[in-house]
Parts: structure tokens; sequence; C-alpha cells
């Protein structure tokens, strides 16, 4: 008999840019960063770091809930969804294996 294949089981480097992202967007928000660069400076990376990651913040809530669980398709790594990403869910889920 086939044995089912394993989960790709999570990826720490995305889960870590994911929430480094989330934490680094609250702080902007809340006025402890007064920008990207202040920000940066703050926590020592430069600002094309910062550009890169907080993207990550308008994931869909299922991509970020299957990331965070270890559900995501097995290819899918940070160097995939940092960039030039789409902001529509819908498109999101499609070329990200999600769909």
């Amino acid at each position: 008999p086939a044995t089912p294949s394993p989960k790709p089981g999570r990826d720490e480097t995305l889960v870590k840019a994911l929430v480094r992202a989330h934490r680094w967007r609250r702080r902007i928000e809340s006025e402890q960063a007064k920008s990207i660069t202040d920000l940066a400076e703050q926590e020592r990376v430069t600002d094309a770091y910062v550009c890169r990651l907080l993207p990550l913040t308008c994931l869909a809530p299922d991509i970020v809930e299957a990331i965070l669980d270890g559900r995501q398709p097995r290819w899918l790594r940070l160097a995939e969804v940092l960039g030039n990403g789409p902001l529509d869910w819908n498109v999101q889920r499609s070329v990200w294996g999600f769909a």
C-alpha cells in the first residue's frame, strides 16, 4: 500500500518573516516608529529589507493561517512571497497554490 506523503511542515523562515512584518506594522501604526527609515534604524536592518517584508501583512488571512500551521504548498518559500506579489487575496490563493 502507498504511504501518504508527509505534510510540508512549518517553514520557520517564512513564519519568522510573517511575525516580524506584523510586529513592524503594529509599531508603525502605533507610531513607535515614525517611518520605515526610523523602523529600519531601530531594528538595525536596511530600509529595503523592511519594504520587502511589510507586504507580508497583506496576505489573505487563510494563507497566513496555513503558513503558521505548516499547510503551505511544499515549494512555497519566503522568496516566492516577497517583492511584487499580488494584493488581491483570490489572486494570491491562485498564484501560490492555495486555491
